[in-house]
């Protein structure tokens, strides 16, 4: 597999922006992704298939992405989206992996989501992280007013969570073949 881990660039907008679309498709307006590049509080990281370009100067073609920001000490995941030919491949948990461990760098408390209650494949990942569900924000989807799942990660700096975080990435890293998880600034 050829897929690594950077922060996103101003010239990555419009390929965000057609994930985005793509993943979330009854969600409006989509996200201004420059203006979130402009906030302080806000941090986006793009996964990218090394052996694929796009565009006449042969940019990096995007996979994928996700973005939190950090208010209070917490890290409060905005998104995580993968392009619809590239799930299942490993990717949407490369971009969770990296977003963990970004979010620790800037010194994040805990990190919080919100996740559809029919979302069961997220949810499992986000179980397998040491995410627990911490309440229900009734019909909180605008598209279907479906209820959200508020999921929260607490004790990231516990050495049993960083001990847990070690073996979930070796254990990644063995069956996507990614041997490299640092993210590029």
């Amino acid at each position: 597999m050829s897929y690594y881990v950077r922060l996103m660039w101003r010239e990555d907008v419009a390929q965000v922006t057609d994930i985005d679309r793509e993943a979330f498709p009854t969600l409006w307006p989509p996200a201004n992704y420059r203006h979130e590049l402009q906030n302080q509080l806000a941090h986006y990281i793009v996964a990218y298939d090394d052996h694929r370009a796009v565009g006449e100067h042969g940019r990096q073609y995007i996979v994928g992405l996700t973005g939190f920001w950090i208010i209070a000490g917490e890290a409060h995941i905005i998104n995580i989206a993968v392009r619809q030919p590239y799930r299942r491949q490993g990717i949407g948990e490369l971009l969770l992996i990296s977003l963990i461990d970004l979010a620790i760098e800037k010194d994040a408390q805990l990190i919080t989501l919100e996740v559809r209650a029919s979302n069961n494949a997220a949810q499992s990942l986000y179980y397998k992280y040491g995410f627990t569900i911490k309440g229900i924000r009734r019909g909180y989807y605008s598209d279907d007013r479906e209820d959200a799942i508020i999921m929260t990660m607490e004790e990231i700096y516990s050495a049993s969570f960083q001990e847990r975080l070690n073996i979930l990435k070796q254990a990644h890293s063995k069956k996507w073949g990614i041997a490299l998880y640092q993210i590029v600034h």
